[in-house]
Formats: structure tokens, sequence, C-alpha cells
């Protein structure tokens, strides 16, 4: 299959740069006191996601670059990277995702940044850096005010999927097996099991939203009930699927395993609630890792009919 290493590359990038965004973004809304305070542990695990975004984003725009100009990787003329990289909106996201991606290492390098500010600058430099995937999917393919339109829903559509990536990651550390049952770490699991109801909400609507735009620009209404006949359709039903799983996950957690765990009294029935919630949590997981493999997927085929 000649587009898999596209496929990989794309895959692993929605994943890192999702955890990039969504991780500093969750303990900004979701960690108090000091459950806040990045250690230098996790100061490396931001730091590496940097690294790893941009040794991604250099090999997939190679692989793009060559995909495009109908040749191998190994036989890639660097003018065509460098006209790509000039004269293109393709070339000009890819060079802000770099800076973005940049900066974000500074960051997660300097120390004597606080917590909180650590935070932000990490949320928002993770946040464009995933802005900039937009362009090098559908979204940039429509034309005039409703390009405009198209793009921007796209965006959004990144930007809260990210979001809800990163919380996952985030829950998974906070409920992890390694994870203490004392009160205070039980509290700090429940209080960000809490925040994140609120905000996985909103997040569940943008992507909703965000999502039945972009099919009407993909698909459009006439060929909703032809998606079985062809490869896109159908994975694009495949990850429909895997995303109303993951909803029956978040509707469990929230409505049941969450009080659940506020309601436990003793270590045993602590300890089964959290693990509860880490089955929970690790499904869920495992499904928007199917999700990215999708769309990552996705990306690389036309849609059934052509953008409007």
């Amino acid at each position: 299959m000649e587009a898999l290493p596209i496929i990989a590359v794309r895959w692993a990038l929605y994943g890192d740069l999702g955890l990039l965004f969504g991780m500093p973004l969750f303990g900004l809304y979701a960690l108090r006191g000091r459950e806040r305070e990045t250690e230098p542990a996790e100061r490396a695990v931001y730091a590496a996601l940097a690294i790893a975004g941009f040794l991604l984003s250099a090999l997939g725009f190679a692989l793009t670059a060559a995909a495009m100009s109908g040749t191998t990787l190994a036989h890639l003329d660097p003018a065509i990277l460098a006209m790509l990289l000039r004269q293109t909106s393709l070339g000009w996201a890819w060079l802000g995702r770099m800076v973005a991606l940049a900066l974000a290492l500074g960051v997660s390098a300097w120390r004597p940044i606080p917590a909180g500010a650590r935070f932000v600058a990490l949320a928002a430099c993770g946040g464009f850096a995933v802005s900039t995937l937009a362009w090098f999917g559908h979204g940039a393919a429509s034309e005039g005010a409703p390009g405009y339109i198209h793009l921007g829903a796209d965006i959004v559509h990144l930007l809260a999927a990210s979001a809800w990536i990163g919380a996952l990651a985030m829950l998974l550390v906070l409920v992890g097996s390694g994870v203490s049952s004392s009160h205070r770490r039980v509290m700090a699991a429940h209080d960000a099991l809490a925040s994140f109801s609120t905000i996985g909400t909103m997040l569940v609507g943008l992507i909703i939203a965000t999502g039945v735009i972009n099919g009407a620009f993909l698909v459009g209404a006439d060929a909703i009930t032809l998606l079985g006949r062809s490869l896109y359709g159908r994975l694009l039903l495949a990850k429909l699927m895997a995303f109303a799983a993951m909803l029956g996950c978040a509707a469990l957690n929230r409505f049941r395993l969450t009080p659940r765990l506020a309601e436990a009294s003793g270590q045993p029935a602590i300890a089964d609630a959290l693990a509860a919630l880490r089955r929970s949590i690790a499904i869920e997981t495992v499904l928007a890792i199917l999700v990215l493999a999708l769309v990552g997927w996705l990306g690389t085929l036309e849609p059934p009919l052509p953008a409007s």
C-alpha cells in the first residue's frame, strides 16, 4: 500500500500534537494546587512531544511533497520542497508549526516558568500546531468564502478532538494502577473528572457541530446513503461508530463511575472504583487511537463528492 507511510505519519502526528495541546489544557481547567505543579519528568514529556512533532512534521512534509510530485522519498527533488515551502499555504502552515514546536520545546526546558504559565504557553503552542494540520487535509480544499467556513470548522474540529485526547491521557495518569488511593489523590482524581465532565460536554458539541459542517462540504446530504459504496464512506462510518462508542464510555464515566468514586468509603471500595474508571478510560483511549488512525487514512482519500 503506497499511502501507508503517509497514513502512519499522519496518525502519529495527530496523536503527538493532540497530546501537546490537550494535556496542558487539561492542566489549566482540571488540576488544582499540588496536582498542577509540573515536575521535571512531566516537562520532559512535553519536550519529547515537541521533538517528536518536529521529526514527524519533517517526515510528513517530505512524504506529502513526494506524493504530490509523483515520486518517491528517495528521489524527491529539493527544489520541489523549496517551492512548496515558499509558495504554498501548505508550506507556510508547516513553517508556522515548526516555530510553535520550537517555542513549546523552549517552554518545556525553561525551569523558572510557573506551572500555570507553562500550561498556558504549551497549550497555545500546541493549539497552533494542531490548527496547522487543517492545511494538510480536506479542510483546505474548498475555495472562496465557503472555503473559510470549511477551514475554520476543520480547525475547531481538530482542536476539540485534541483537547479530548489530551484529557484522556491525563485522566489515565490520575487513575493509573500505580496511583496512591490516599484521600488527597482520590479527591484530586474525582475533581479532575468532574471538571472534564463539563468541558467534555462542550467538546462533544463542538466535534458534532463541526463534523456536520465538514460532512456537508465533503460528502453532501445526497451522498449519505451511498457511503457504504466507497472506501472513504466505509472508513467514515467506522469512525462515526468508534466515536459513538467513545461517547458511551464518556457517559458511563460521568453518570456512573465518577459518582461511584465520590461515594466510595474504605480502601477496597475506592480501589474498585478506581479500577472501573481505569478500564473505562483505557477503552475510551483505545477507541480514540482507532479514530486517529481512521482520520489519518481518510485524509489520503478522495471523498465521494468534491467539496463545494
